[in-house]
């Protein structure tokens, strides 16, 4: 059988398809750039091409999972206009696209000072600060939370006061854990639910509570 061909232009991202399934499949540890090469159908050497090494490939893939990340925040900022759903829409991220949430946070596997991997991060960290302030159900709502939901204002992450920050932190901790935790299998006696519906509903009552 022969090898599908890709025109130039197109096999970096046949490159970073595989490796999402490779990762999916068996984790990131067994990736290798010749797995990869058979997966997109092309010769051992043409994945240098794009990446020099598995880190400038983990890199990317890192940044791509950031980018998505960011527009899936955005437009669930603009449909819903609510922190809680914002958390909803990080955890279906993360079952939606397991391989980049298992790499984007593991800064040991990649090039954690490239430029391009930097800006992807801050645009994601925008959109979670930003939120803390100015979504109606956020729990440092400013006077102006209750108005139509618009765009985080870039560079947010990196001017908010340190209570913000902390409460910011607090929260993405405990959607990314439960995220982290659901796809472990942590959770044995949740096996047959829906996994957002169950985090809609514990997040709730955390909202609830106050905390």
């Amino acid at each position: 059988m022969s090898r599908p061909s890709y025109h130039h232009g197109d096999l970096r991202r046949a490159l970073l398809t595989a490796a999402a399934e490779a990762i999916t499949e068996s984790g990131v540890t067994a990736l290798s750039m010749r797995d990869l090469a058979r997966r997109a159908g092309v010769s051992h050497a043409a994945p240098s091409h794009h990446f020099t090494d598995k880190a400038g490939l983990l890199t990317a893939l890192a940044t791509d999972g950031f980018e998505q990340l960011t527009k899936a925040l955005a437009t669930s900022r603009l449909a819903s206009n609510s922190l809680l759903e914002l958390g909803v829409t990080y955890l279906r991220f993360a079952l939606a696209h397991r391989a980049q949430f298992e790499v984007m946070f593991r800064t040991d596997l990649y090039h954690a000072e490239d430029p391009e991997l930097l800006a992807a991060r801050r645009q994601a960290a925008d959109a979670l600060y930003a939120g803390m302030t100015d979504l109606p159900d956020a729990p440092l709502a400013g006077p102006t939370a209750a108005s139509p939901a618009r765009p985080a204002r870039e560079g947010t992450s990196e001017l908010v006061p340190d209570e913000v920050r902390e409460v910011g932190l607090a929260a993405w901790s405990m959607v990314h854990g439960f995220a982290t935790l659901w796809l472990s299998g942590a959770f044995p006696e949740s096996a047959h639910e829906d996994p957002v519906e169950a985090a809609r509903r514990i997040l709730s009552r955390v909202r609830q509570m106050g905390l």
